[in-house]
């Protein structure tokens, strides 16, 4: 019924206009090339952004790192120099510390990369290593600080005069307690900044190259990630637009691989479940209308006055109430399936005798099985079984279905045995028929919804459900298998419980 109101609904759309099959696959090639350009151009962009951000970090705390090393071992060969220079002009008077001071300026060898000022107590230069600056004034706080703390000071920056960026020291010569000059050692940062221009560059272009390297590894993962997810999104569209049962070559065993098998697996039981509900809605339909013809014929025949024997009225009656009552089974089962789908399926559970529910059940079919010439052999329990919890009209449902299925199955083979006890901590009941038994490859499938296999006997394939999940709620099990000798016996195991042990 769903089936033909779904197709109705689909007739009701609006007509899609038609594709031509060559504008279909360009159609299917653009998607996926706008599928694959925006992920791989999302992908590359949020990795070689996050890689561009973590290689410039690295870049510019090496930078920083060598600047610092550089700086701090230039500035500590000056403070050693201007110490040792300073300390050796302290044993001179005032006087001849001039002329000490002009040999040392004289003979001082790096005067090339570092330039060594003497200057007097107020600042002013005496005298340089690299040209004649006699006179002038050193405006950089290294100088004063020095004077006024007697203690070595470095600097590095600007200089106020010339505005390049040097590193300095100024030590103080100190005679008798009272400063009377400083020296002075002044080098330019020039080729420092030139040597980290170099390193930077060459470690900007080690960064580049990890860019690219990131790019192109990120290219070939996400190449290998894409087509997978494209071909995982091409066949749900097929799944979803009707293909059910189609699948997909697994090519992985990874995460990719998994969702494969689900992607298969959901396909295959999807299919399944569409040709079981077609199966069911034909099966029911034809079901119904069987008894239906039956009915409606007779109740013509009747109503026309066409049969006036009296046994052959009795006999049209008859058929009328048996097909009405196998119509009343098979729409409570329907019934109870659907309360079964829709969670609405509850039970009374009471204290039941489940050894008189049981026999209630036998007693019902012995005579109908007699009539049938069938026999049903009843193995009466010898212990007296406790009493359990349950609902007592489910469980001679299940009973009865199942009596009536070993009737349908297995009453070619003329005799059906009940038996009951207690095993352990349960009341195992079997009802075992002589008929052909299950193929066994249907074994595994003999309880599924509107399963009915290779069987041409008439039901709606739902009993047996409905009958197992009745036992389920009562936490008990039911099992179908095939008994030696020949036929199928069916087990039903309620649990006794604790409180009814």
């Amino acid at each position: 019924m769903e089936q033909d109101g779904r197709r109705k609904r689909r007739k009701t759309t609006p007509a899609q206009p038609k594709k031509e099959p060559l504008a279909e696959e360009l159609q299917g090639r653009v998607d996926k090339k706008g599928l694959r350009g925006r992920l791989r151009w999302r992908w590359l962009l949020n990795t070689l952004a996050a890689t561009f951000v973590v290689v410039s970090i690295a870049v510019t705390a090496f930078s920083l790192v060598m600047y610092n090393y550089y700086t701090s071992t230039i500035l500590a060969t000056l403070e050693s120099k201007a110490q040792t220079a300073a300390g050796m002009f302290r044993n001179y008077t005032e006087t001849t510390y001039l002329f000490t001071a002009r040999q040392f300026i004289n003979q001082f060898e790096e005067k090339t990369t570092i330039e060594a000022q003497i200057l007097n107590s107020n600042g002013r230069v005496l005298m340089s290593s690299m040209m004649d600056i006699s006179g002038a004034s050193v405006d950089t706080f290294d100088v004063s600080d020095a004077i006024g703390t007697k203690r070595v000071v470095p600097f590095l920056g600007p200089d106020p005069n010339t505005g390049d960026h040097i590193i300095s020291a100024s030590a103080p010569v100190v005679y008798n307690g009272t400063v009377v000059g400083v020296v002075r050692m002044v080098t330019s940062l020039r080729q420092v900044e030139a040597q980290m221009t170099r390193i930077v560059a060459a470690v900007s272009a080690l960064g580049l190259v990890i860019l690219a390297i990131m790019g192109i590894g990120a290219n070939y993962f996400i190449k290998s990630v894409l087509e997978p997810v494209i071909r995982v999104t091409e066949t749900a569209k097929r799944i979803a637009t009707g293909s059910y049962g189609v699948q997909m070559e697994k090519k992985s065993n990874d995460e990719m691989g998994e969702l494969v098998d689900a992607i298969n697996d959901m396909s295959m039981k999807i299919d399944q479940a569409e040709r079981t509900q077609s199966e069911f809605i034909s099966s029911v339909s034809h079901e119904l209308r069987t008894p239906l013809t039956a009915i409606s014929g007779w109740a013509e025949t009747l109503y026309n006055g066409e049969v006036r024997d009296a046994s052959d009225v009795k006999k049209g009656m008859g058929i009328i109430v048996s097909e009405a009552q196998r119509l009343t089974r098979m729409v409570e089962e329907l019934l109870e399936f659907s309360r079964m789908e829709t969670g609405r399926f509850n039970l009374s559970v009471e204290p039941i005798d489940i050894l008189a529910e049981l026999e209630d059940a036998v007693y019902t079919y012995r005579e109908f099985f007699r009539r049938k010439g069938l026999e049903l052999d009843y193995t009466e329990c010898d212990e007296d079984l406790p009493i359990i919890s349950g609902d007592p009209e489910r469980l001679r449902q299940v009973f009865c279905n199942v009596l009536d299925n070993a009737d349908k199955h297995g009453g070619g083979g003329g005799r059906i045995e009940v038996s009951v006890g207690r095993e352990e901590d349960s009341v195992v009941i079997r009802i075992r028929d002589y008929g052909p038994g299950v193929p066994e490859d249907e074994l595994p499938f003999i309880k599924y919804k509107f399963y009915k296999g290779s069987s041409k006997v008439r039901g709606s394939g739902i009993g047996l459900a409905v009958c197992e999940e009745i036992i389920n709620s009562h936490n008990g099990a039911l099992s179908i298998g095939n008994a030696p000798g020949g036929g199928c016996v069916v087990t039903i195991s309620l649990p006794i419980g604790e409180e009814n042990g």
